[in-house]
């Protein structure tokens, strides 16, 4: 656990809290480590199906940027909104802010950003509702992000069949992939040669999945990445239409077409038991008799910017 003592402020780009409780939870958990928590969310002011109006959760973002005693931002979930707020983020104020932004799904959007504009590092990590505020939080999740944010260095694991053997080095990126494709010649949209791409979806078919990556090789960014790794791809439903086309026989196709490895076992996505993933740290992966390991490294810490 990390013992100096740190600011983390609460922000709601997406989605409003499904369960109100959850930031109570999470504040008080995180104060009784002797965190200071910055709460920047108001949920009676919650909008539509987001955590406020545009400009409230623009305005969120900024205050907490601006915030000298806070060191870490974490989103208090998903959902949907950030896509509203892109061309409104002002991108050189949050990488000069020096805060380390946390979050994933909808937040890869940021990372993308914030990557694309300034070459800065942003964290695909926990989420404040679903896991600091959690009814019944996973150790593993947390404890994965504070040993992360430790560094200087961070190790993610995987296991599975049909993984090639590899060594290999890049800059690690990615998130989820609705999002990423979704960003496709905006100004958002990193170019990154030699890269490990981390991917992840929640309810979307594997026909879909295959469309997208087809549609990242097509736009000709696989083509500059030296590996895939596959996270959790849960929530979809086959249907009799299918006829024997499932997730199995997508990722046969893909390893036969796309021009870069692919690797499956990421313990990363809508799951409850989730790593950290610095977005642009660079990472070595070695991958071996049905295992691998990522390396990640040269990332911002709480020790070290």
């Amino acid at each position: 656990m990390i013992t100096q003592k740190i600011g983390i402020a609460l922000v709601a780009p997406g989605g409003y809290a499904a369960e109100p409780e959850a930031v109570t939870r999470g504040i008080a958990r995180l104060e009784a480590q002797g965190i200071l928590v910055h709460n920047y969310y108001e949920h009676d002011k919650r909008y539509l199906r987001f955590g406020g109006t545009d400009e409230a959760r623009l305005a969120q973002l900024n205050a907490a940027a601006a915030d000298p005693d806070v060191q870490i931002v974490v989103a208090l979930r998903g959902q949907y909104g950030m896509t509203r707020l892109m061309p409104h983020i002002d991108f050189d104020r949050m990488a000069d802010s020096g805060k380390l932004f946390v979050g994933f799904s909808d937040i890869t959007d940021f990372h993308m950003g914030l990557y694309a504009r300034r070459g800065a590092i942003s964290y695909a990590g926990p989420m404040f509702a679903g896991d600091f505020g959690a009814a019944e939080p996973v150790d593993f999740t947390l404890d994965n992000f504070w040993t992360c944010l430790k560094g200087p260095t961070h190790t993610v694991t995987g296991q599975g069949a049909g993984k090639p053997a590899l060594d290999l080095a890049g800059t690690v990126w990615g998130g989820n992939l609705a999002m990423i494709v979704s960003l496709l010649g905006t100004p958002w949209f990193p170019r990154i040669a030699g890269g490990i791409l981390f991917l992840e979806d929640i309810a979307e078919h594997p026909y879909r999945v295959e469309r997208m990556l087809l549609q990242l090789m097509q736009a000709g960014v696989l083509a500059d990445q030296r590996a895939i790794v596959l996270g959790d791809f849960s929530g979809y439903r086959l249907s009799p239409a299918d006829n024997g086309y499932d997730f199995d026989e997508m990722l046969a196709y893909l390893r036969a077409t796309l021009p870069c490895p692919i690797l499956t076992g990421l313990e990363f996505g809508h799951i409850q038991r989730r790593v950290t993933i610095p977005f642009g740290a660079q990472g070595r992966l070695v991958s071996a008799d049905g295992a691998w390991k990522l390396t990640l490294s040269d990332y911002p810490t709480l020790q070290r910017g």
